[in-house]
């Protein structure tokens, strides 16, 4: 399971670590993605595998369900992570996500969040304001 936010820089190369904490949980060969919000996702291959079999069940006959199948699926690709536990920002993800120099690293359990860091810090002050009311929300849910 992904847990914690790390501050970590993309080097002149498009190249970004990731923390050792998650490395041994993605293994050499994980997924990245568009993400919701504006980040990215990093998954595992296995998790990778159970969502994208989930996407391949979604009703064709729905725009919605497309749309969103295939910005998930044709953003999708494969990073190495290499010795340095790095892994390659592929240019269209870079800018999808507004990725400067510095990003957060943030582990949503199954998958790795990959944030510009001032987005991220917009976002949590933004949905740590309205914590009460979600907590309301997702009690009415039985969370």
């Amino acid at each position: 399971m992904f847990i914690g936010e790390y501050t970590y820089s993309i080097d002149e190369k498009k190249r970004l670590a990731i923390p050792a904490k998650f490395r041994g949980l993605l293994g050499k060969k994980a997924v990245i993605t568009r993400g919701l919000d504006n980040c990215l996702f990093l998954y595992p291959m296995k998790e990778w595998e159970k969502l994208a079999g989930k996407l391949s069940k979604l009703p064709l006959s729905q725009a919605d369900a497309r749309g969103f199948a295939r910005l998930m699926l044709i953003g999708a690709m494969d990073v190495n992570i290499d010795n340095l536990g790095r892994i390659l920002v592929p240019d269209y993800l870079k800018k999808y996500g507004g990725l400067n120099k510095k990003v957060v690293i943030a582990g949503v359990f199954d998958r790795i969040e990959i944030w510009d860091s001032k987005k991220w810090d917009e976002y949590k002050a933004k949905t740590e304001a309205g914590m009460g009311d979600i907590a309301e929300r997702l009690g009415e849910l039985g969370v």
